[in-house]
């Protein structure tokens, strides 16, 4: 798989060598199959020996797209020591951190256990996903942290490891994906909502997972392609999911944070939805104001993959909606439709919203001094 970048021009602000930045959305891997097996439980080694290719594996792919493979991610990211692409600290400081001024760096794992129907092995994998994130990334890297990785098909025990977690600077959101058995406003996953509140945490749902459905509302895609666009339809169900079960009323301090899906479909989602409220509100009484007020004030969005209208100006008019201090730069590192930080705003930015888009808008979200 080709990696094709835009080519710069004028129309195109570029960083200076100062800019800091945070990048919200970047992908860690393991180096080996049984990177993770200090950290499980002899009986869970045994498991994944044993059962691992059929219970494992193929819950952990889900559906037959390259996007978790290696030739999903940049040829160029391979680390000279050997291993995936994402999976050596030092490659990826060389790489990503240190040449882009990375001040924050958030972690989001993939292929972790999230899905499984086994619950127990799970949370295992999970939890076992969680120590691997301090042991490997944030303790040798202070610029880095982390995701609190969850089985997120039982609530509950997604949530006391959110409640063991809380607290650890280490980390600072929930990670769920944006496919699941049910929409993610049904109440299974509610005790993670509460716990995450409770531990003032931000919940990220990251594109991907597989809860055993095809992937469009319609039936399975052919191609690839089709797989990467529809990741926006998915969440679009989810978070009108979230918005019509109820979630934002019920938990009013909860932060959402829509990772990895773009951001151009806010605006004419909420629109749809407050005109259908308007008219069905009798159906919701739970939702007791406009959807789009719950969606202006609880959820925020990583840029990757940034919008890139025939106009990028055309960019503004739909950040003006969203609000410039509720998107958050990532760059999705090492994956194969990386967002260079120098080729994605176009010019014409105030500084003020230039600092808040790359940095500051992060820190405040997450708590970062």
């Amino acid at each position: 798989m080709n990696i094709q970048f835009r080519e710069q021009t004028d129309s195109v602000a570029p960083l200076t060598v100062k800019t800091a930045i945070a990048d919200c959305d970047i992908h860690p891997a393991r180096a080996t199959r049984t990177e993770l097996y200090p950290y499980l439980a002899k009986r869970w080694q045994h498991h994944l020996e044993v059962y691992g290719v059929h219970a494992y594996q193929g819950m952990m792919e889900g559906p037959p797209y390259p996007k978790a493979q290696p030739n999903a991610s940049r040829r160029d990211a391979y680390p000279p020591e050997g291993g995936p692409q994402g999976s050596s600290l030092s490659f990826m400081q060389k790489q990503l951190l240190d040449p882009n001024n990375v001040q924050l760096g958030v972690l989001n794992p993939l292929n972790t256990g999230q899905g499984i129907r086994n619950h127990e092995l799970s949370a295992a994998l999970c939890s076992a996903i969680n120590d691997w994130q301090i042991d490997k990334w944030t303790s040798k890297d202070k610029r880095l942290k982390a995701s609190i990785v969850v089985g997120n098909e039982d609530g509950l025990s997604a949530a006391a490891e959110i409640r063991e977690r809380a607290g650890d600077r280490n980390f600072v959101q929930v990670l769920l994906l944006s496919r699941n058995v049910e929409p993610l406003g049904q109440r299974r996953y509610w005790p993670i909502y509460q716990a995450a509140e409770e531990a003032g945490l931000p919940v990220g749902v990251h594109a991907f997972g597989f809860g055993g459905n095809p992937i469009t509302p319609s039936g399975w895609p052919s191609y690839y392609i089709e797989e990467m666009v529809g990741h926006s339809q998915c969440q679009q169900s989810a978070l009108a999911s979230l918005v019509l079960e109820g979630v934002f009323e019920r938990f009013p301090k909860l932060k959402m944070v829509m990772i990895e899906a773009g951001f151009g479909w806010a605006p004419s989602l909420a629109w749809r939805l407050d005109k259908v409220w308007q008219r069905l509100r009798s159906e919701v009484p739970h939702v007791k104001r406009p959807p789009s007020e719950y969606i202006r004030e609880q959820v925020w969005w990583t840029t990757q993959p940034m919008e890139d209208p025939e106009r990028r100006e055309d960019l503004f008019d739909v950040i003006k909606w969203i609000g410039w201090d509720r998107l958050l730069f990532a760059t999705d590192y090492p994956h194969w439709d990386y967002d260079e930080p120098s080729r994605v705003l176009p010019a014409g930015v105030s500084e003020a919203n230039r600092e808040a888009f790359y940095l500051g808008n992060a820190k405040k979200l997450y708590g970062i001094a």
